[in-house]
């Protein structure tokens, strides 16, 4: 392949993955605009009209402003390619810097700032006018700057040494580096996992054991009936930050725990909580996370593999306008290449999980009551306004869960076949 038949091919990709998305999201928005006015037939007895339309209303501007961030995104693709804007940082650091891995960790590192620094403003608006106009937004300006610092500091406590690590294997492991790499990419992301609930995520959130002793006590009910054990059962500060609720599992072997937001607490009864952690545990009994992990990592080699073989491709450096053939640039440049040609493969992701999310709530169904996670389920959407018509299209690429009627249409079958 030569380098002018690979520029177009990227021309080409990444315009249509722009134009995809843009079509998908008007698409989106249409669609909720004309359902807006009218609750679907499954929920008119739990959601009124006037949430229907917040969460519509609420949608659409959450997808505007997804819209903007595709944008710049796409813009920063090709500044940083054709526009020539890694070549540039490259030059910068090779001016400042001796030694291939210390430079190309710079270089990483700074193209990864500018990144951060254009999608800033779309983070801004995001929090601080859509959030905050439907009253979810609890975050403070200094909060929001404090979230940042904190992640960049534990992006380079934790990232410089993942990045310098496959550097040196890139450059001293030979043809068959990227297997190496997948090993230490593998051992990165098991350790993450185990050392998230005590050391990453009290860096962002308080947590505290959970006190009401009688949603306590029918939680641990429910895991002895499950046959499941955890580290503890906690509750997070979410609310700090906004008023959307969740719960969730995290970490793995004796590291494990049951994590709920104080929002959620609120929203829900107590049958209603069983319910939802009934679904979390229907994933791990089910091994979806396990799968999941091996899924990624899968994936994972498949990518390392690629970009071996795109490593030692003068076309693959010339096409997209990289002065230098250095490792770190062949990275940066595979990372900002490959979503233009793996978006396609989004629905079979979303329908996987969906598939994940279908035995989960079967399983819910069984131990703690099928009626009793429509509910929560329902508060769920009537709380954070999560609109109960997607275009069906769009959400097949965008959303991991299924659309609420669809879920819930599929939760009665799995209650009817009991």
């Amino acid at each position: 392949m030569t380098p002018q038949i690979f520029e177009k091919i990227f021309i080409v990709a990444l315009s249509a993955l722009f134009l995809l998305k843009l079509w998908l999201s008007m698409r989106h928005v249409a669609h909720i605009r004309e359902c807006r006015s009218e609750v679907p037939e499954d929920f008119r007895d739990r959601i009124s009209l006037a949430d229907h339309r917040k969460a519509a209303d609420y949608t659409i501007a959450v997808t505007r402003t997804g819209i903007a961030s595709d944008f710049v995104e796409t813009v920063l693709a090709f500044w940083f390619t054709l526009g020539g804007g890694l070549s540039l940082l490259d030059s910068f650091w090779a001016e400042r810097i001796s030694g291939p891995i210390l430079q190309g960790c710079a270089l990483i590192g700074s193209a990864v700032l500018v990144m951060e620094f254009f999608e800033l403003p779309v983070s801004i608006y995001r929090t601080f006018l859509v959030e905050a106009k439907f009253g979810f937004n609890r975050m403070t300006p200094a909060l929001f700057f404090i979230d940042a610092l904190k992640k960049g500091i534990l992006a380079s406590i934790l990232g410089f040494p993942l990045v310098a690590g496959i550097l040196w294997l890139m450059s001293e492991m030979g043809r068959n580096w990227w297997i190496e790499a997948w090993f230490a990419w593998m051992a990165f992301n098991l350790l993450i996992l185990s050392i998230y609930p005590n050391w990453i995520a009290p860096f962002f959130n308080q947590f505290r054991p959970l006190e009401d002793s009688e949603t306590r006590n029918r939680i641990e009910r429910l895991l002895a009936k499950c046959g499941f054990s955890s580290k503890g059962l906690f509750v997070m500060d979410g609310s700090k930050r906004s008023s959307h609720g969740n719960a969730y599992f995290s970490g793995f072997g004796k590291t494990k725990r049951i994590v709920f937001y104080d929002t959620l607490l609120e929203k829900l009864d107590g049958s209603e909580i069983e319910a939802v952690l009934a679904h979390e545990l229907g994933h791990f009994m089910h091994h979806h996370i396990v799968k999941r992990i091996l899924v990624s990592f899968a994936f994972s080699l498949v990518f390392l593999w690629a970009l071996g073989m795109a490593k030692g491709q003068s076309w693959f450096f010339e096409g997209l306008h990289a002065h230098s053939r250095s490792d770190a640039m062949a990275l940066l440049l595979f990372f900002m290449v490959a979503p233009s040609f793996t978006f396609s493969m989004k629905p079979l992701s979303s329908f996987y999980s969906r598939k994940n999310e279908f035995e989960a709530d079967a399983y819910a169904a069984k131990q703690a009551g099928g009626e009793d996670l429509i509910r929560a389920l329902t508060k769920l959407y009537q709380e954070s306004a999560r609109t109960l018509t997607p275009d069906p299209l769009y959400s097949m690429y965008h959303d991991s869960h299924p659309p609420a009627s669809i879920r819930i249409a599929h939760l009665r079958q799995a209650m009817h076949n009991r």
